[in-house]
């Protein structure tokens, strides 16, 4: 099983650019909301605990993150459950406006993405491999923790491996 910082050095690999970091703060969340709320239904009733794909899917996707880190892992989690808490009233939205929030949300999420993989010059990681797409929130977490100076020893591995963030370079008119 890949590591927690092969994962992060290979994603960190197609984001370089810091406009592209800062494009997946926004459409990342708003990509994995929409894909919770989408798979919010149906809902079974199993043992009195309401089952979805939803949820079963964030029980899996918890699992790996967990598995991979501790400390990220249960950060994610816990915004998965938040997720699945948010969805719980949209899911009972008729089913147009439940669908317009849903696909509405990931469309315009992925729009952001590939604003910010023009910046990069480089297409999506999952392009390459489709492990991107359950890396990409935790990249998300990661560099949030970086931003607050946490996990700094995360940081400086992928650095090593995948190279520093680039600094934006500004013209000046002299």
């Amino acid at each position: 099983m890949k590591t927690l910082i092969d994962h992060l050095s290979q994603y960190a690999d197609y984001h370089r650019d810091p406009r592209n970091i800062h494009t997946h703060f926004v459409g990342v969340p708003m990509i994995m909301f929409a894909v919770v709320l989408l798979l919010s239904r149906p809902v079974w009733w199993l043992a009195g605990v309401p089952l979805s794909p939803a949820l079963v899917g964030a029980v899996a996707a918890a699992v790996f993150y967990v598995r991979l880190d501790l400390r990220l892992g249960l950060v994610m989690s816990a915004l998965l459950a938040a997720m699945l808490a948010a969805t719980t009233g949209m899911d009972a939205l008729a089913t147009t406006p439940w669908l317009a929030w849903g696909v509405g949300m990931f469309a315009v999420g992925w729009v952001i993405q590939f604003v910010g993989h023009y910046y990069e010059g480089r297409k999506p990681a999952f392009v390459d491999d489709v492990m991107g797409l359950l890396v990409g929130p935790l990249f998300v977490v990661a560099e949030w923790s970086f931003a607050l100076g946490l996990r700094k020893e995360v940081q400086h591995a992928i650095e090593q491996r995948s190279g520093p963030v680039r600094e934006r370079v500004l013209e000046r008119a002299h």
